[in-house]
This record gives structure tokens, C-alpha cells and sequence, in this order.
């Protein structure tokens, strides 16, 4: 049994600021005592932290070549490097974070990754977060300016769509194909009813009238923090309790508070969309499931996947709760792309680990760069 000092119970000084009795106790209890004491302090201030971290970061060095009411184009490659490739524009998701996810880290960015792989002209679309102003956007308004970025570029792309750009991305392929060279689509939900994840689940049990409610309640606006709290109410002991048990248990290893810091710089930073656009995804993308049956409107006319014939690699994670593997995969059964011109590849691991995971990052997507640099025909 351990006995309790008992200048923990009647303090030597006993007009002492009353706040200074944990440092009392600790110094009594000894060395263990005050390193748990120092770890507690240490443990408030980084969970402070954690709540209101600094804005994400690109790590690569890049430089704006074109800025619209929607989005920033970033263009990643060196200055006088050799343009004779087909630019390569990575459509970021556009969902409630930064497309910073494109970039993440030194060591863990998509867009180096491709660099190293050979492509010499690597572009990314940095969505900006909805003002008021922008309430009223909608699907088109964003192929409209994907298209403003596609003839900037000389009128055509290779397109890496990442999740939420990867529907943006086949909509763009089938609305323009002679300005798609090849199509990647990365976790992307195409076949909305496909498989039987929790979104899938959510779209189909919420009505409707309470993704109104919550645009209403942001002046018109679906706000990233409202968005925010409903991904961590699906994961709820995880986000409210699990991660600062971790955060405690490993509170004096200064690479998981890099890392985890890095995370919570993107994840608690989320972005506000147009109540226009958001409702319309809900309804006509996730409800209705119109860009697979072939019935979305898009920039004026009816929008069919059998329209792409370019070659079209498939990526999906085992463990993706958030975009199933049959949501990426069943697109093979409407696109107009021969089978022999289509890659699925399946890999370990969940949604975002598609597109900043070391693993992926090491073993799939330099595999991706040399099928771009091929035309997506390699051997051929």
C-alpha cells in the first residue's frame, strides 16, 4: 500500500496560493512525481493547442499563376522546367478542408511525389472557402472555372481528381474528353449507391430539409465548422476523448506531437462551402446519384461517363469508410474507356491515407506518374 505523504494532505505553508499545491505535492512525491506534474502542464497547453491551431501550410514551393473567384492555381514546378509533358492539374477535394491535404507534409506530399516520378509540370487547385458573396455558387460555377484553368494550361490536362475532385474531375471529363488526356480518380465516390458506407447511409436517411436547416443557419453557407462537428459526431469517443488519451500517453514523444500537431493544423482548420453547391451535391450526387445514371445537367447539357474514353486509373482504400471501394471502382461499368486502358488498384488503408499516407505515397503513386507519363498506355 502507498502512503501518502502527509504534506500532501496538510501543506507546510498553509497561507501558500492555493494554486501552487500540485507543485508541492509533486516536489514530495519526487522525481516521478514532478515529471508526471511537468507532463499534466504539458499536456493542458498542447490540448489547448489542439483547439485552436494555426492555418495549414503548402511545404512545397509553388507560386499562384492564376487566381478566380473560386480557386488559386498552384503551379509547383521550378521555374524554366521543361513544359513538353502534358500538365498534370490535381482537382483537390473541395468538401470542408484545405487542399493543402495535396501537399501535407515534407515527406508525405502527392505533389513531390509526383515531381519525383518524372512529371515536370504538376498544378493543384486551391479551393478558397465560400464567402457570403458566394452563397449561390453552384456545380457549375466550379467546371466553369476548372474549365478557365484547363484553357490557361493550353487546353488540356491530365486530371488527378482527389475524392470530392474526382466526381468534379469525371464531370469535367465528360463534359470536355478531347481536354482530358488521361483520368485518375483517387477515392472518389462515382457510384454513389455502391457499396454500404456511413455517407452513403447519411444521405439516404437524412431528409433533405436538415442540410437546408444548416445552410440557413450559415446565412446561406454550409459552414466548415458545422461540417467539422458531424465528422467527429461519426467517430465521437475517437475525436472527443480517444485522441487526448493518446495525446497524454505519448506526450513526451516530440515526433507524434509533430505529427499530430501537422494534422490538427489541416483537420480543425475546415472551410465554409456555398449552401448552393453543398445542397446540390447532397441532392442530384449523393441522393439521386445522377452523374452515374447519366442524368446530371452540367454547363448545359446531360453529362454521360460512356463520353470518357481517355485511360482512367481507379484508386481506393480497403479500409475507406468514407468513399468504399465500390463507389471508386463501379465507375468502370459507365465509363466509354476500353477495359484494357482502365487500372483499378486496391491498397491497404483508409480515405485520407490515399492521398498523403507514406505507404501509398511510396508504393502506388510514383506507379501513377509513370502511367501518366506513358499516356496511360505504358508498353504501348
Amino acid at each position: 500500500m502507498t502512503t501518502v505523504p502527509k504534506s500532501i494532505h496538510t501543506p507546510r505553508h498553509e497561507h501558500s496560493v492555493p494554486c501552487f499545491w500540485p507543485m508541492a505535492a509533486a516536489i514530495e512525491l519526487g522525481e516521478e512525481g514532478l515529471t508526471l506534474f511537468q507532463n499534466n502542464l504539458r499536456f493542458v497547453e498542447k490540448a489547448i493547442a489542439f483547439g485552436d491551431p494555426p492555418d495549414p501550410e503548402w511545404v512545397t514551393e509553388n507560386r499562384i499563376v492564376l487566381e478566380l473567384d473560386t480557386l488559386r492555381l498552384r503551379d509547383f514546378s521550378p521555374l524554366g522546367q521543361n513544359a513538353a509533358q502534358t500538365p498534370v492539374l490535381v482537382d483537390a477535394p473541395y468538401a470542408g478542408h484545405s487542399s493543402t491535404i495535396a501537399d501535407y507534409a515534407v515527406g508525405q506530399s502527392l505533389v513531390e511525389t509526383l515531381m519525383a516520378g518524372g512529371l515536370t509540370q504538376v498544378l493543384v487547385t486551391d479551393w478558397k472557402s465560400a464567402t457570403a458573396a458566394m452563397k449561390d455558387f453552384d456545380i457549375d460555377t466550379y467546371l466553369a472555372d476548372i474549365d478557365r484553368v484547363v484553357d490557361h494550361l493550353g487546353g488540356k490536362v491530365d486530371l488527378v481528381g482527389l475524392c470530392q475532385g474526382g466526381w468534379m474531375s469525371a464531370m469535367y471529363a465528360a463534359r470536355f474528353p478531347h481536354k482530358v488526356g488521361c483520368l485518375v480518380l483517387a477515392g472518389a465516390p462515382i457510384d454513389t449507391d455502391a457499396g454500404d458506407g456511413p455517407i452513403k447511409k447519411l444521405a439516404h436517411t437524412l431528409p433533405l430539409s436538415l442540410y437546408e436547416q444548416m445552410v440557413a443557419a450559415g446565412d446561406g453557407r454550409m459552414l466548415g465548422q458545422t461540417m467539422l462537428a458531424g465528422w467527429k459526431g461519426m467517430n465521437a469517443d475517437e475525436q472527443y476523448l480517444g485522441k487526448f488519451i493518446d495525446l497524454y500517453a505519448h506526450i513526451e514523444d516530440k515526433n507524434f506531437l509533430r505529427r499530430t500537431e501537422h494534422f490538427e493544423r489541416w483537420y480543425e482548420n475546415p472551410i465554409d462551402l456555398p449552401g448552393a453547391y453543398y445542397l446540390q451535391t447532397i441532392q442530384q450526387i449523393f441522393k439521386e446519384n445522377r452523374l452515374a445514371k447519366g442524368e446530371f445537367v452540367g454547363l448545359g447539357q446531360r453529362l454521360s461517363l460512356k463520353d470518357i474514353v481517355c485511360p482512367v486509373y481507379l484508386l481506393a482504400g480497403s479500409e475507406d469508410d468514407i468513399t468504399t471501394k465500390e463507389q471508386v471502382f463501379d465507375a468502370e461499368k459507365y465509363l466509354g474507356t476500353p477495359k484494357t486502358d482502365i487500372v483499378k488498384k486496391l491498397v491497404a488503408g483508409g480515405h485520407i491515407g490515399l492521398f498523403m499516407g507514406s505507404r501509398t505515397l511510396t508504393e502506388c503513386w510514383p506507379q501513377i506518374a509513370l502511367w501518366l507519363r506513358a499516356g496511360g498506355r505504358p508498353g504501348r
